[in-house]
This record gives structure tokens, sequence and C-alpha cells, in this order.
């Protein structure tokens, strides 16, 4: 059997109620753990988002660095296709595509700057190239040389008589100009004689010659037409850039000269207003 509870026992003490001082040091560690449980959570809160926000950051790098490869692609390849499409080969594209690049550049250069001269320059490459799209287009020199050779070579084979026609008279020409040139530079004690620009101008008016007897067709008269275009435009815009930019004139536009004018005149008009200040 189970032992009956002595009622003479005494109850045990109640405990020792805490002071004020130790009511407070318990709120305070209360409230210290409390705020950094809250900064703990707020630290991996604010890790969870650096992450997601690295992550959306590096994405959108991704995205627009995609992008910027695909403006580019169909830039390049459009270029392409345009050589290919209108004038045969994807080579005259790509030409054609960094002279236009070039002049694109220079033209940007010399507006910077405000070089002078350079629409009269464009213009005239312009028309220097429509002439030559016409000329090379149509193939009207090949048409020369035939209706020449015809009457000069009747003797050659016809598939060459152009050639021969456009080498030989282009050449004989060539010869003259330069003999006369080299000779005008021995009279001034600049060469020695006409026979180094009589051999140069043979040279160049066999090659041009045999050149300008070429069928070309139209697509490629037309492309070599607009290279040659562009290629004027570059070498005209290039001698503007090198002889009409003038270092002075540049450093007056981006000086701000009436601002330091005006305030030197400030500081002599202050001089002058200072009673302590010297007396001329």
């Amino acid at each position: 059997m189970r032992p009956s509870p002595n009622p003479a026992a005494e109850p045990e003490p109640a405990p020792e109620a805490r002071g004020l001082f130790a009511q407070l040091r318990a709120t305070r560690d209360a409230a210290i753990a409390m705020v950094r449980a809250h900064v703990d959570l707020a630290k991996a809160e604010m890790r969870e988002i650096g992450g997601e926000i690295g992550r959306a950051v590096g994405l959108a790098f991704a995205a627009v660095g995609c992008l910027t490869l695909l403006l580019l692609l169909l830039f390049v390849g459009g270029i392409l296709f345009l050589g290919e499409w209108i004038f045969g080969s994807i080579g005259w594209g790509l030409f054609l595509g960094c002279e236009a690049l070039l002049v694109i550049a220079l033209s940007m250069v010399l507006a910077a700057v405000r070089a002078g001269g350079a629409k009269r320059a464009a213009i005239t490459a312009g028309v220097t190239g429509l002439v030559l799209a016409v000329v090379l287009g149509c193939s009207l020199l090949n048409l020369l040389w035939t209706a020449v050779g015809a009457a000069l070579l009747p003797g050659i084979e016809a598939g060459v008589r152009p050639l021969a026609t456009g080498t030989l008279v282009v050449a004989v020409v060539g010869f003259v100009i330069g003999l006369i040139v080299g000779l005008k530079y021995a009279t001034f004690g600049k060469a020695k004689g006409g026979g180094a620009g009589a051999g140069g101008g043979l040279l160049a008016g066999a090659m041009f010659g045999a050149f300008s007897a070429i069928a070309f067709g139209p697509r490629a008269g037309i492309g070599l037409a607009l290279a040659i275009m562009l290629l004027l435009f570059a070498a005209t815009w290039g001698a503007l850039a090198r002889t009409r930019i003038d270092p002075e004139e540049l450093k007056k536009r981006f000086i701000p000269r009436a601002t330091i004018d005006t305030t030197k005149e400030t500081i002599e008009w202050a001089k002058r207003q200072n009673p302590l200040g010297p007396r001329s």
C-alpha cells in the first residue's frame, strides 16, 4: 500500500521574487535577443534579395549582349545580303560596306570640327560616281574601243580587238603626256629628262586602257562606280580633315573665352573698388 501523505509536513517555500534591477536586466537581455533575431532575419533576407538582384542583373546583361550581337549580325548580314542581291557577290557588300563606314566616320569628324568644303567635295564625288555608273554600267568604253578597233585594227580577232585597241590607244596617249610632263620638270631641274615620264605614262596608259576595255555589265559596273565614288569621298574628306582643321580655331571653340574675360574684368573692377589696394 502507498503511504498516506503526512498532513503535518511543512509546504515548500515560495521562490524569492526578483529585484527591480534583475527585472531590468532580464528585460534588456530579452530586447537585445529580439533585436538580434530581427537583424539576423534581415541579413538573411538581404542576402537572398542580393542574390536575386545579382541574378536579374546578370541575366539582363546577357540579354543586352544577345540583342547587341543580333543587331551586329543583322547589320553585317544585311550588308553582305545586299552585296549578293544587288551586285551578285558578298565581296561587293563587304568592300562597299567598309568604304561606306569609313566615309560616314570621316563625315562625322568633319562635322564635329566644322571643316569647310565638305559639301563641295561630296557633290564632286557624287557626280563623278553617277557618271562612272553610266559609263561602266553600260560598258560605253568597251563599245567605244570596239568601234575604234574595227577601223584601226580590222585584222585582229573581234573578241580581243577592244582590249588591244584600248591598250594601244591609251598607252600612246599616256606616253605623250608623260613625255611632256617629264620634259617640263626637266626644264626646271626637277628631273633628268623626259624618259622617265614617257615610260611611266606608257605603262599607266596601257594599264588604264586595258582596264577600260573590260565589259563589266550593269551589276559589276555600277558596283565599281559606287566603290570609286566612296573612295573619292574618303580621299577628299580625308584631305579636308588634314588641311582644313585649324588647331587654334578648335581650341577657341572649347575654351570659355567670354567667361574668362568677364572674370578678369570683374577682378580688376573689384581691385579698383578696394580702398586699401594699390593706387595707380
